[in-house]
């Protein structure tokens, strides 16, 4: 399953830098799939969209640190555990229950993600 942020995040980007996958975002901030991955091609996302790899997609939170679970493999293929979660200083890095995957599944988004 993905990791998500919670409402708890106290904004410290902490996590942001330990992401293999530069799946984690400040606040308000646009992300791109292909920020910190191999996409150079169209990606179709979770939601059966394709989009263009340097298209700027809207912030999922506003508020406080977000994770784009496109892009998140909770580390798996990099590290024993996810390394946000392992630096998150009040915890609010945590398993998201919508997003529940096996790790094939991650291993191949993994792989997807850098060519």
């Amino acid at each position: 399953m993905a990791i998500m942020i919670t409402d708890e995040c106290i904004n410290c980007g902490a996590c942001e830098p330990e992401c293999p996958n530069n799946a984690i975002y400040e606040g308000g901030v646009q992300w791109k799939i292909s920020d910190g991955t191999g996409i150079n091609t169209p990606y179709t996302i979770e939601t059966g969209e394709k989009i263009a790899p340097d298209a700027e997609q809207a912030p999922i939170s506003d508020e406080y640190y977000y994770i784009v679970p496109d892009k998140c493999t909770e580390c798996v293929g990099f590290h024993e555990e996810p390394q946000c979660a392992a630096v998150c200083p009040v915890d609010c890095c945590v398993p998201d229950p919508e997003r529940v995957e096996s790790e094939e599944v991650l291993l191949a988004r993994k792989d997807r993600l850098h060519l």
